[in-house]
Order: structure tokens, then C-alpha cells, then sequence
């Protein structure tokens, strides 16, 4: 643990001028003489570690120590924290790794990050976060999951899984797993699992198959063709979820989409997102049934004829 800690507080000084050792001792979670016994082994391996008493003191290196940096170029180095800044994006350990190879590289605080990978929702969400923290020890520690899943109806089944991986892939994270009930490899979207918890019993990992397994298929039917046109309202969508292969822009402003879609309540749910900004052109008996949901809404929404009640 001391080992831990005295690398830990070397890699803080790399990246700081000079630190208390009040605020080393708070971060750290030991008594300030601790952090003084600390010093004293550092400095006795060489690291030229001093402390300042008084107003504006503390606990610094001289100006200029850098660890020997030999095993990897400066490239390499971009590379490595380049790939550590989307990391530290899915938890604690990976921003920790992520500010101690900073330091270890010394990376000036006037260097640009060129890149930043964030993965969580705008606002934050904690709980999500430790969902994913709880995913991963149990994929690392080979242990059984069991959580409630939602297919794309609604419908709530219980499930027992063997975790693999955490994937992600079309703008969601998906757990990767083998599923008991199903006796398959199955992907599960992370947002439609509630009651997560890590069951403690241990597996021995399956082979795998040679490709990534289908998403849990409930409440996804047939393709079906559909021909879309899309209001210029709409285009900030379009962008961020079709390739500009995949769209053929009108004169007027509008978009045409050509492409088979899975049938099923996610369909009919994804095109009354657009509101009056999609129509459906084909074929009737989707168009009719879109047209059947919408009145539907307005009907809860206390409208009917266009008119409130």
C-alpha cells in the first residue's frame, strides 16, 4: 500500500509546482506525518524532493526532474494518452491512469489536448456510472450477473448472464454476454437493464463465437422496406443518423430515405420522434398504422379533430 501511495504522491508533485502536505494528507487519507515519512523515502531513493515551511510552503521536486522518459518517443507517448483521454471517459482508474502517465511524461499544462472522448450523458449520471464500474470488475472477476432486462416492447424479463465484454457500438454501450436464458451470446443495452448486481458466483469463460452475437432480438420483426421523406426541419437528425449515401436531398429542402427497417414497437416509436417532419410514402399499411399511433397520442393528449376537449 505504502508502495502504491508513494508512486501515487510522485506522480502528483510531477504534475504540480508544489503541494501542501495538509492537502497531501487529505487526499491520501493519512495523517501529515505521514506524508513528511513519505518525503523522507523519496528523497532517500534519490528523488530530490523538498519541503518549504511557512506561508505559500510546501512539497516539491527541483524545477526541471523528469523521470527518464527512454522507452517511448514523443509520438508514442501522444499516442498513449491520446487512447487514456477516452478511457479516463468510462471511470476513475482510467483518468488516474491518465494523470499519472501525464506526469510521467512530462507533458507541460500548455500542451493541447487534441482529443476528448466522453461517453456519459450531458449532466452527469452517477448511477450509470457505477453500473458500468460493476460491469467491468464482474467481466474481469468472471462472475454471473442477474439483472431485469426490457426488450424494445416493454416486455421485463429476468436474466441471468456470463459478462465478456462492454461494447460500443451505434451510439449505446452494450454488455456482451452469454445468456442462461437463452443459451446464447447475446448483446444487452445497457439502458434497458434495472437491478444490476454482481451475484458473486463464479464461471469459467465459454469459447466465443468468431463474430459479435445479435442484439437481444425481443420486439424486433421483419425488415420492411420503407421510402421516408424527411422535412428540412428534420436535417439536423438526418445528419447525426444517416450516412450522406443514404440520403437523397430534394430541391425543396427535404430528404428521401430508402431503407429496410426492423418492424416492430422501436420502428413506430423512432418515426413519431420526427413529429410532422416524416412521411412515411411507403408502404400503406405502415403509413396507416403510423397514422393510427399518432392519433392515438393526440386522443391521450385530450385532442381529437384537431381541437382540444
Amino acid at each position: 500500500m505504502q508502495i502504491q501511495r508513494l508512486f501515487s504522491e510522485l506522480c502528483l508533485l510531477l504534475r504540480r509546482e508544489r503541494v501542501t502536505c495538509e492537502e497531501m494528507a487529505r487526499l491520501y487519507e493519512v495523517a501529515p506525518r505521514t506524508i513528511y515519512r513519505d518525503m523522507d523515502v523519496l528523497s532517500g531513493a534519490g528523488i530530490p524532493v523538498y519541503t518549504q515551511r511557512g506561508r505559500g510552503g510546501g512539497v516539491a521536486l527541483l524545477p526541471g526532474f523528469a523521470l527518464p522518459r527512454t522507452l517511448l518517443t514523443e509520438a508514442e507517448q501522444g499516442a498513449v494518452l491520446a487512447a487514456l483521454q477516452g478511457a479516463a471517459a468510462a471511470g476513475a482508474e482510467g483518468a488516474s491512469a491518465l494523470d499519472k502517465l501525464s506526469a510521467l511524461f512530462a507533458r507541460g499544462e500548455e500542451e493541447e489536448h487534441w482529443l476528448a472522448v466522453d461517453f456519459s450523458p450531458w449532466g452527469g449520471d452517477r448511477a450509470a456510472q457505477e453500473t458500468f464500474y460493476l460491469l467491468k470488475e464482474a467481466i474481469l472477476g468472471r462472475r454471473v450477473l442477474a439483472f431485469r432486462y426490457y426488450s424494445a416492447r416493454g416486455e421485463a424479463t429476468q436474466r441471468e448472464v456470463e459478462p465478456r465484454q462492454l461494447v460500443f457500438k451505434g451510439q449505446a454501450w452494450y454488455l456482451w454476454a452469454w445468456c442462461r436464458k437463452r443459451g446464447d451470446w447475446r448483446f444487452f443495452k445497457l439502458l434497458r437493464m434495472e437491478g444490476v448486481r454482481d451475484t458473486g458466483e463464479p464461471f469459467s469463460p465459454r469459447p466465443a463465437p468468431p463474430e459479435l452475437a445479435e442484439v437481444e432480438p425481443g420486439g424486433f420483426g421483419r425488415p420492411v422496406s420503407l421510402r421516408l421523406r424527411f422535412a428540412p426541419s428534420a436535417a439536423f437528425r438526418l445528419a447525426e443518423e444517416f450516412a450522406p449515401s443514404q440520403l437523397q436531398r430534394q430541391a425543396d429542402g427535404s430528404a428521401v430515405v430508402e431503407l429496410d427497417f426492423p418492424e416492430g414497437e422501436w420502428l413506430y416509436s423512432y418515426l413519431l420522434s420526427f413529429g410532422e417532419g416524416c412521411l412515411v410514402e411507403s408502404p400503406a399499411p405502415v403509413r396507416r398504422e403510423l397514422a393510427r399511433r399518432a392519433a392515438a397520442v393526440a386522443e391521450a393528449a385530450g385532442w381529437a379533430d384537431g381541437k382540444k376537449r
